[in-house]
């Protein structure tokens, strides 16, 4: 695995998100807890862009439908909702973060 540099630490703050675009993929970068996460940005269940949704405690709430994402893993944790039915959401692709100096690096495949 390759890590490519996609932010300065100082460009995050604790709490904060950045999109990151590296070998053609959009990536959700956030500061939680002074520890950065990266997933794919895009909701696996209509596209919208997770970086318009809301950072909550580790958790990112898709603004379309409400699915929340846990931001650590890319697990899927409530079910979007549409009117008022449930539908199904997939996990969202999660990659590995290490930082060296000020560099935050995501591992890429």
């Amino acid at each position: 695995m390759k890590y490519v540099v996609a932010a300065q630490t100082t460009e995050l703050s604790n709490g904060r998100k950045k999109i990151v675009s590296l070998e053609g993929k959009e990536i959700l970068l956030a500061n939680v807890g002074n520890a950065y996460y990266a997933v794919d940005n895009r909701c696996p269940h209509m596209g919208a862009s997770l970086f318009e949704g809301t950072l909550d405690d580790g958790l990112i709430i898709c603004p379309k439908h409400g699915s929340v994402f846990d931001i650590k893993t890319g697990k899927a944790v409530v079910a979007g909702k549409i009117l008022f039915f449930r539908i199904k959401v997939d996990n969202l692709r999660s990659y590995p973060v290490k930082i060296e100096g000020t560099d935050v690096l995501i591992g890429m495949e």
